[in-house]
């Protein structure tokens, strides 16, 4: 389990997206890099199409409930482990109460947080991607805030 410890805006869970319900209406939703957001779930073993934290504004800083496993992708941003820092795109794990910070990218638009066995939350309509106009899916239909646990 995380706690979300940033208030920067829009932060989301995101997978693969939602596919096959335009036709009612329903947007795709979804990581908007999804080759970053794959590759992040693969380095931890899980499938390709589990859901993680799609950030798109920086800061973004979580505290560690658990000991686990996780990886940052996309976007080239500092990332941070109790101000220590970690490689791009690495795999790496976290004891509980270690802080994870992502800071402002250097190069690219959104960084991609995943966690070993990805984030749990319901499937709606096939998939776990927040969609944020229509207030379903991800974590409460909404982007995280401060305070929001995510298993």
């Amino acid at each position: 389990m995380i706690e979300i410890l940033s208030s920067a805006a829009l932060a989301s869970i995101q997978d693969q997206g939602r596919h096959g319900f335009l036709r009612y209406g329903v947007g795709t939703s979804g990581a908007m890099d999804n080759l970053a957001l794959a590759a992040g779930n693969l380095m931890l073993g899980n499938s390709e199409d589990a859901a993680g934290i799609e950030i798109p504004i920086f800061p973004f800083t979580i505290r560690f409930k658990h000991e686990m496993a996780f990886a940052v992708t996309g976007s080239d941003s500092p990332v941070l482990l109790d101000d220590r820092p970690l490689p791009p795109w690495w795999r790496t794990t976290a004891q509980a109460g270690q802080i994870l910070q992502i800071k402002q990218p250097r190069q690219g638009a959104r960084a991609y947080l995943s966690l070993a066995g990805g984030v749990s939350v319901p499937l709606v309509l096939g998939s776990r991607s927040t969609q944020i106009r229509g207030a379903f899916g991800g974590h409460e239909g909404r982007s995280l805030r401060r305070g929001d646990c995510i298993t």
